[in-house]
């Protein structure tokens, strides 16, 4: 008579050997932590609907998210989350940090918000760095240190276009339900239809939209060419552990 084999009930992840990565669970989870104190800063000293209305707010949401969640996979040795989804964390908060940077908090920038930005003291200038330079660092350095290469393919550059396009059809929605006089109608400065028209305000978008396909096509091909982190050294060797009952 034939008899069940109990063993073949096990599952699979309770046999197969799992490997716990300490150092891709604290680096990811210091940078969720600097994103998830900024927002709490940010709804703490500003109107909450106003403040979930800029994308810089959106990506670091999704930074908290994502890389929260990589941190657990991490220290319990899980596999890591689809290579779509971190890929795409890695380039909206990476385009975050360089319009922040090289954009609004630019004097030479057509946009130029600097004088602004100086004035920003206290909390909400602890929350201004760690949500446009914080982030977006630690985000790159997990992705170019603590990943595995050759993951992302050509075609999530495209997918990833989803992300801001969602955001330029809430905003542009936002700012025509909104009455004029609203100081916070229009985000950011080249959505504001008021100044420069829906004409104008779309060629903005479509300036970034390249940049962001391009910066895009940029990550996946870096993905492609960079050389895999270095694995943790096994201190048992190979001989050895095979003499382990």
């Amino acid at each position: 008579m034939f008899t069940p084999n109990r063993a073949s009930a096990v599952p699979a992840s309770a046999v197969l050997p799992t490997t716990r990565r300490p150092y891709a669970a604290v680096l990811r989870g210091l940078v969720a932590l600097a994103a998830v104190t900024g927002l709490l800063i940010e709804c703490l000293y500003g109107d909450v609907l106003v403040v979930l209305s800029f994308f810089t707010i959106w990506s670091n949401i999704l930074v908290a998210l994502v890389l929260g969640r990589g941190a657990v996979r991490a220290w319990t040795g899980r596999p890591p989350l689809p290579a779509l989804w971190t890929g795409g964390v890695v380039l909206c908060i990476t385009v975050v940090g360089l319009v922040f940077h090289l954009v609004l908090d630019n004097p030479a920038s057509e946009f130029d918000q600097a004088a602004e930005i100086a004035r920003l003291t206290g909390a909400k200038a602890v929350s201004n760095q760690l949500l446009h330079t914080v982030t977006p660092i630690g985000t790159v350095l997990d992705f170019l240190l603590l990943t595995a290469p050759g993951a992302l393919r050509w075609r999530h550059a495209a997918q990833w276009l989803a992300v801001p396009g969602l955001y330029l059809a809430f905003a542009l929605t936002r700012g025509a339900l909104l009455s004029p006089d609203t100081p916070t109608r229009y985000t950011y400065p080249f959505l504001d239809v008021t100044a420069h028209g829906y004409a104008g305000v779309l060629t903005n978008a479509v300036v970034l939209g390249a940049g962001f396909y391009a910066l895009g096509l940029a990550i996946v091909g870096l993905d492609r060419i960079r050389p895999a982190p270095r694995p943790p050294e096994n201190r048992i060797s190979p001989q050895r552990a095979r003499g382990l009952k």
